[in-house]
């Protein structure tokens, strides 16, 4: 997989009193809240475990993307759960 790296200058980081895995975090929720990253994509670049990420999102206080396909697919699955079971 290619990389690319930014450059944030030391003076920077040490105004914003923020380490580089800070920052990434940052930029991950920023990018997930403006519907630019996926959860994946965005738990990946803060470099954070699913639960983890959801659990920052919560505390941000920034709703999960869930839409009405969404909904619809999750109810279809349990349809077919409850078949299963019978």
């Amino acid at each position: 997989m290619a990389t690319a790296h930014i450059d944030i200058s030391t003076d920077v980081l040490e105004s914003a009193r923020m380490s580089v895995p800070e920052i990434k975090q940052e930029l991950a929720l920023a990018l997930y809240a403006q519907g630019r990253l996926s959860i994946g994509k965005a738990r990946e670049l803060a470099g954070m475990s699913l639960w983890d990420f959801r659990q920052l999102l919560g505390t941000r206080h920034i709703a999960p993307h869930y839409d009405e396909p969404d909904l619809a697919e999750d109810l279809a699955a349990l349809g077919d759960l409850r078949q299963a079971g019978s």
